[in-house]
Parts: structure tokens; sequence; C-alpha cells
């Protein structure tokens, strides 16, 4: 079992990277965003999941212990690959996987690619009382100034890893937070597009 992978970022390009560790390229399946924070020649650090098959064997890669770990979940129901566990994740985070389940909020996982309705419905029941520890508080209606996203902080990170200052990035991302309506149901993905919408070529750290 291959659980972690740190290394050299040798290649990236859309949903994959290429993580060299001692000699070895290992080709690991990550989010967009997730591949946004990489850097060709950075050090990265990825927490993974090896998915075998009868002709492949696959990696799945993660920047947290919460996003693995509700992945495994997803893939513990009928009818979700890891592909599109990853596609739930690439659209929400831990939490809002954890609060859409929560609030039978079967409309959330529809959304994803590859997930119709039958499935979507499945994922409610399926996982009912298995993701407490990962629940946030819902927001009622647009996120009050000073409440972080679920997302925030991947966001922050991804910000950083295109070139931004760490205190750029944050502000744009609260902006983004307490301007942007309909935040409190993005996924990382529509976050980081939010903030990058607040920036300015001139916030670069470069």
């Amino acid at each position: 079992m291959i659980a972690s992978l740190r290394g050299t970022c040798i290649d990236v390009a859309g949903s994959t990277a290429v993580v060299e560790v001692g000699g070895v390229g290992y080709a690991v399946t990550v989010t967009p965003a997730h591949a946004l924070t990489m850097r060709h020649g950075s050090e990265v650090f990825v927490r993974t999941a090896l998915i075998v098959r009868d002709d492949a064997f696959e990696l799945f890669g993660f920047e947290s212990t919460d996003a693995l770990r509700v992945f495994d979940l997803l893939r513990s129901v009928s009818g979700v690959g890891p592909k599109s566990a990853l596609g739930v994740l690439g659209q929400m985070s831990a939490a809002q996987v954890a609060n859409a389940v929560a609030n039978d909020d079967d409309a959330a996982f529809r959304k994803v690619s590859g997930i119709g309705p039958k499935t979507a419905k499945l994922i409610i029941v399926a996982l009912a009382g298995k993701l407490a520890a990962f629940e946030a508080p819902a927001a009622g209606g647009a996120a009050p100034s000073g409440v972080a996203h679920p997302a925030s902080e991947d966001v922050v990170i991804a910000l950083v890893g295109l070139g931004w200052r760490e205190d750029a990035a944050r502000s744009a991302v609260d902006d983004a937070v307490a301007n942007e309506p309909g935040v409190e149901q993005m996924g990382t993905q529509a976050l980081l597009r939010a903030a990058l919408g607040t920036l300015r070529p001139a916030g670069a750290g470069r």
C-alpha cells in the first residue's frame, strides 16, 4: 500500500501530477484545484489511495487526510468509482460533502459529472451518520464576513502556488467569500475562480 508520497513534482498537467521519489516517477491523479498548487521542480507531499484493478494500478492524491477519508467513504457506495469520488471532491470540500449528506441534499451530488439522480440519492442513504466528524456549520444565505468557507485554506494554498503573496491570496478569498452570490454552495474550484477574479497581476509575488 502506498499511503503517501513526498518528492519532487517533475510534471503536472490537467489532473495528473508526476512525483519523483528516489528516482521513480509516480503518476498521481488529483483534483484540478490541487494540481494548481503544484509547480514543476517543487517538493510536494500527497496522501494517496492506491486503486488496484485487473488492468492497472492507479494512485489518487489528496492534500488532506479528511479528503482521503471522504474519498474512501464515497467509494464504498455502490456505483461510485474512484474517478467519480474524486470528481465529488473536485466540486466540494470534505465538510461540504458531509453537510450535503446531513441535509439530504442529493442535488449537490447530481452536479458532479458521472453521478446521476439514483446514485446521488444512494450516497445520501449509504453515508448517513458516517460523516459527522467532517461537518461544518451550514451557511444561511451569503457567508457573513469573517466566517471561513470550508475550502478557503485550500484556495489560499492554490493561489500561493500560483505565485501570489499569502496576504494577497487570503484577502482575495475573504473578498470572494463575503461578496460572491451563492458562495456557500461553491466547491474548491468555483471558489478559486471567484478569488482569481478579485486579483490583479500586480498582486503576484513575482
